[in-house]
């Protein structure tokens, strides 16, 4: 049995690590932030990786979640810089960004990079009428599927074209996509569609009436 000095001295000893690891915290700090596609804000960029550098060496690392967002901590007081890369994307740059000690540097919410044409995957559509002429300005939604099959939250929209089109583009990883078409007076209609790779995926709607 532990003898009730014992149980004292390690008390002691765990407040002090305790104390010491708070301190060692403090006397770093942190940078957060999120990643967007250019030109279409609500697409986030998951799965790009973030390099942090200082002096050009390299010193941490991170990759963006499923909402874009990244967090790095641990770094000391400094000026550090950022890259982003993602296959499909372009090569984004950060620099001259001031980490203190015990903050987290939270960055603009403007971080954009935009895609390659010709390493993403393309959503084309066109929308029908029962007699099979196109149908302009109806609204087409995207959500990615989520593992369980469940669909995710939108990411984008478009109204058809003049000529009854539309166009998504989307990273080339695999994924399953779900089309949600939504006309006034017919019944709403979606379609799920499987990307992998940088490819061109085509589908098409005829929209309905709802039965009497």
């Amino acid at each position: 049995m532990f003898r009730p000095r014992t149980i004292i001295v390690f008390l002691v000893a765990l407040a002090l690590a305790a104390t010491t690891a708070l301190a060692q915290d403090s006397s770093k700090g942190g940078i957060k932030g999120k990643v967007r596609l250019a030109g279409r804000k609500l697409v986030v960029a998951a799965g790009v990786a973030v390099t942090v550098k200082q002096d050009e060496h390299e010193v941490a690392k991170a990759v963006t979640d499923a909402k874009g967002e990244f967090l790095i901590t641990g770094l000391q007081p400094g000026i550090y810089g950022l890259t982003f890369q993602k296959p499909g994307l372009s090569v984004g740059s950060l620099g001259n960004i001031q980490v203190k000690a015990g903050k987290t540097k939270s960055l603009p919410d403007r971080l954009f990079l935009t895609t390659s044409e010709s390493e993403i995957a393309r959503l084309a559509g066109s929308v029908f009428n029962e007699a099979g002429k196109s149908v302009p300005n109806v609204l087409v939604e995207i959500a990615r599927v989520t593992a369980d099959g469940g669909k995710g939250k939108r990411i984008d929209e478009r109204l058809t074209s003049e000529s009854g089109q539309f166009v998504f583009r989307v990273s080339p990883d695999k994924a399953t996509y779900r089309l949600t078409l939504k006309a006034n007076g017919m019944t709403d209609q979606t379609k799920d569609v499987e990307v992998d790779g940088a490819l061109v995926y085509r589908v098409a709607f005829t929209i309905q009436r709802p039965p009497d």
